[in-house]
């Protein structure tokens, strides 16, 4: 199963690698260069086929857990400064995507979505310290009763150039659900209640819409 978001750039790669596949076997003498142009173009049309893949979840419905938004590294567990949205200290817990992970975000709790806000701007490496204030994102905020008001923000990389957000101010959130898309590369950021016990660590893989990041 694709993404939607993925269904045009799918059929365009398409396209063009069988254009190239076929060209190649009736205009390409050379074997070599044949056959190198026809692997190819089936290597580019794999890898974004498997960019855009879209696998189902087993999302277990639960008020007191807060899944992974995305799929991918724990990249940073800490207490920072919030200065869009809280404007007070907050638990950070990023989460970078290699162009290999699933790329769909998915809401982490259920809840009403309270804030969301697209930014422009740069497009440095995801990892980058200054990534999540200089870099193209967006903002979402929802809220519950068990975690009260959550953040989590997506973040476009040096690959990553668009970002697709679903939450809108006043929808209502359902965990685990499809809440965007960021293409090709990129980081998400959660910002909790300072002091919040996280269930993940550093350098831990998980997975949008199963993992337990914290838990009531």
């Amino acid at each position: 199963m694709f993404h939607k978001e993925g269904y045009f750039i799918i059929i365009t790669t398409f396209i063009i690698c069988a254009v190239i596949a076929l060209s190649a076997e009736y205009f390409v003498v050379q074997k070599l260069v044949k056959y190198f142009l026809q692997v190819g173009a089936i290597v580019v049309l794999v890898l974004v086929l498997q960019f855009f893949r879209n696998p189902n979840r087993n999302t277990v419905l639960n008020e007191n857990h807060l899944l992974s938004p995305v799929d991918g590294k724990v990249v940073i567990i800490e207490e920072v400064f919030e200065k869009e949205y809280f404007k007070d200290q907050r638990l950070q817990v990023s989460i970078f995507m290699s162009p290999i992970n699933v790329h769909v975000t998915r809401y982490p709790m259920s809840g009403k979505v309270k804030f969301s806000k697209y930014h422009p701007g740069k497009y440095l490496v995801a990892w980058h310290p200054k990534s999540s204030e200089l870099n193209e994102r967006t903002t979402i905020v929802v809220e519950n009763e068990q975690f009260g008001e959550v953040l989590y923000r997506q973040i476009a990389g040096a690959v990553a150039r668009r970002i697709v957000n679903y939450a809108k101010v006043g929808d209502s959130a359902v965990q685990g659900e499809d809440a965007g898309f960021i293409k090709f590369g990129s980081r998400v950021d959660v910002f909790l209640p300072a002091g919040t016990p996280v269930n993940v660590a550093l350098n831990q893989v998980v997975r949008g819409g199963e993992t337990i990041i914290a838990e009531k």
